[in-house]
């Protein structure tokens, strides 16, 4: 942020050693290399010709390195490595654009790569141009970036792409894929002005684009393939003559991404192609797709973090606060002087890797930025990793309603007044309620400080609990019996499945067996897309319905919409999409054509009903902004239309922009609340 300051009078300027002082000092993300030093390391004649490692001032890793404060060179990985005369000269001319770049090096100082075989653990000759031609030759090559590894291969080697599926554990997931350039990526994919911007900044996030067809093993049955741009010089000098690759992360499955060459990694590839300067802190590559009103971030990590979340004044604290986050896609936050910083994505928590790698993060934040945390804040669920460790920290512990930490998350990053309520639709699969339901389609009349349930989806069985979230058929048939009564398996959208495993299900719901209520909006979405045909009978990986569904909905253009209903529940409002299921039935019978049609009125539906329920909060609440937030609002189809009709009805959409609207943000709106509880009990002692 640059602000307006006072002269001040001084005569001179100079960069001193750094002291140790209390300030919260920023540091920088990772940042793609940067034109001049790519420029420099593919001139033949420069000393850094080749050198996968230059960098200078605006350029190269930062919170990958750092160790602690204050940013120098000794409290980094590259501490280890003396500086040359030349490095020593740059680093030391104000004019040069290498002036204090912590992590500068060359050939002669510098870190070096080797290329190791991956079974027998000897180095092997070549380096670099070896890898690239391993990889040409079908081989799968481990290679080490800024935050991790990568596991490489041929994406047009359908061979080594099965190959490395198998090894991975991912048969159907999408693969993302890496490009050396710009025009490389638009022969894979369509990309627009704005998704070019997006590939090209400095952050170089996983750009999720409309697909032109090829490459039909990296991401099945999807309309969208992720791709990113090559953002070290390694990655610049390996794609040379590859021009693509395929880049997933080197980790086991629902694992952290490998930082070191640890015991498992052997077992994913062929080769290794290491370095020896250290990772300290791991991070994932983003990922981030572009809609109406600009990029919508998926996963924040690499070139991301650690940028910090200014917070309104009327918001700010003395006290340092804590936030755990919840238990699926994990970060922690860490409040202090007025911002907030949230850390990379760790994960989810029940591997026990993702919560030694998320213990791993709270250290390295308080220390990096000399947090010490009066207040620490964790989801309301009593069962989450996050609320048994911050009940075991010994400090003050405020425990937050999933649903309303999240829609807080949004309002902390646009700066929204603390004296405004808003609308909060909160679209997502799973949250520990108030009432210690299962809640996920909810709509909140909120501030910072509280929240009224005022209303949500009618709430249907979840038959097998957490079962019902990997196989779609199940809540297909919640829906369907909801729709249908005691006549749903006349609709034949189960037939597939077996009759006496069917009513086996449905007397399970009968006597709520396991069949908890939910009013999951991303269970909708699987029940939608199974019962058009377009779901698989288990999910392999999260939202893969949901997806499939939306990638179908891309094919159709309609702004017609199916029928639903608002009533009153227990004092709240709740919309039933019995009438809209009853009409998919129908429409599934019709033929491929209009199923994908189908599939575009079943997105346009929930956008209508979003906007009828914000114009009962205005009429009854006075709400003039909405909130958008939670998984479900990763569906660009979705969110587009919903921000379109919104806007339309005059009202203020809130979203996340540089935050995913999924569980990752729920830290920083923890933070949110636990200062305004803070401000609140201050308020309270003095009157």
């Amino acid at each position: 942020t640059v602000e307006p300051a006072a002269e001040r009078g001084y005569r001179s300027f100079a960069v001193r050693k750094s002291g140790k002082g209390r300030s919260f000092v920023f540091i920088s993300p990772d940042i793609a290399v940067c034109e001049p030093c790519l420029e420099e390391t593919m001139t033949p004649g420069e000393r850094r010709h080749l050198y996968p490692f230059t960098n200078c001032t605006d350029c190269g890793p930062r919170y990958t390195i750092v160790t602690s404060l204050p940013y120098d060179r000794a409290q980094t990985t590259m501490a280890g490595f003396r500086m040359c005369p030349d490095c020593g000269r740059e680093y030391g001319d104000p004019l040069d654009r290498r002036y204090h770049a912590q992590p500068i090096a060359c050939p002669r100082c510098g870190p070096r790569v080797t290329l190791i075989d991956a079974r027998s653990g000897k180095t092997v000759a070549g380096g670099i141009d070896r890898a690239a031609a391993l990889i040409k030759r079908g081989k799968i090559l481990a290679v080490k970036g800024l935050g991790g590894f990568h596991l490489m291969c041929d994406p047009r080697n359908s061979k080594a792409v099965a190959r490395l599926r198998r090894l991975k554990q991912r048969n159907r997931k999408p693969l993302a894929l890496m490009a050396d350039s710009i025009e490389t990526a638009a022969r894979i994919a369509c990309v627009s002005k704005e998704e070019r911007e997006l590939l090209l900044s400095p952050a170089r996030p996983i750009v999720l684009l409309r697909k032109k067809g090829e490459l039909p093993l990296i991401a099945p049955g999807l309309g969208e393939v992720g791709l990113m741009l090559a953002y070290t010089p390694l990655h610049h000098i390996l794609l040379r003559g590859l021009k693509l690759v395929v880049a997933t992360s080197s980790n086991k499955k629902d694992s952290p991404i490998m930082k070191e060459r640890e015991p498992g990694l052997p077992a994913l590839c062929d080769f290794i192609l290491d370095h020896d300067r250290p990772i300290h802190m791991r991070a994932d590559d983003s990922v981030a797709k572009v809609v109406e009103d600009g990029p919508l971030l998926v996963r924040r990590a690499r070139g991301f973090v650690p940028y910090p979340q200014k917070v309104p004044e009327e918001l700010r604290a003395p006290e340092h606060v804590l936030a755990l986050g919840a238990e699926l896609k994990d970060t922690v936050s860490v409040y202090k002087n007025g911002y907030v910083v949230t850390s990379q994505f760790l994960g989810d928590l029940d591997e026990y890797e993702n919560r030694r790698y998320l213990k791993e993060a709270v250290g390295h934040l308080v220390r990096l930025f000399d947090v010490r945390p009066r207040l620490v804040v964790s989801d309301l669920h009593p069962d989450f990793h996050t609320t048994r460790l911050a009940a075991g920290m010994g400090l003050p512990h405020l425990r937050v309603q999933h649903h309303f930490a999240h829609m807080l998350a949004p309002l902390l990053e646009h700066g929204h007044p603390p004296s405004e309520k808003v609308l909060g639709v909160i679209f997502d699969g799973y949250g520990y309620g108030a009432d210690g339901g299962a809640w996920g389609g909810e709509f909140l009349v909120a501030d910072y400080a509280s929240f009224e349930r005022f209303g949500r989806l009618k709430e249907v069985p979840l038959p097998g609990g957490d079962l019902a979230a990997r196989e779609p058929w199940r809540m297909a048939a919640a829906y369907l019996r909801e729709a249908f009564g005691g006549k749903f398996l006349l609709t034949g959208v189960l037939k597939g499945i077996g009759e006496r495993r069917v009513r086996g299900l449905s007397e399970m719901m009968d006597r709520r067996l396991n069949s908890p209520p939910t009013s999951s909006c991303g269970r909708l979405f699987d029940a939608a897309s199974f019962i058009l045909g377009f779901a698989p009978r288990e999910m392999e990986y999260e939202a893969e319905a949901a997806m499939r569904l939306e990638a179908e909905a891309a094919k159709a253009r309609t702004a017609a919409a199916y029928p639903f209903d608002i009533g009153r529940d227990s004092g709240m409002l709740q919309v039933s999409f019995e009438p809209a299921v009853r009409a998919l039935v129908a429409d599934r019978r019709s033929g491929a054509a209009v199923r994908s049609l189908a599939a575009r009125k079943f997105h346009n539906t929930i956008a209508q009903a979003i906007r009828a329920m914000a114009r009962r909060a205005k009429k009854e609440h006075s709400v003039r902004a909405v909130v958008l937030v939670g998984g479900v609002f990763l569906n660009r189809i979705l969110l587009d239309e919903t921000v379109r009709l919104l806007e339309g009805a005059g009202f203020r959409v809130l979203r996340p922009r540089l935050y995913s609207p999924c569980d990752e943000s729920i830290s920083l709106g923890q933070i949110a609340h636990g200062l305004a509880w803070l401000r609140n009990k201050k308020r309270k002692t003095r009157g």
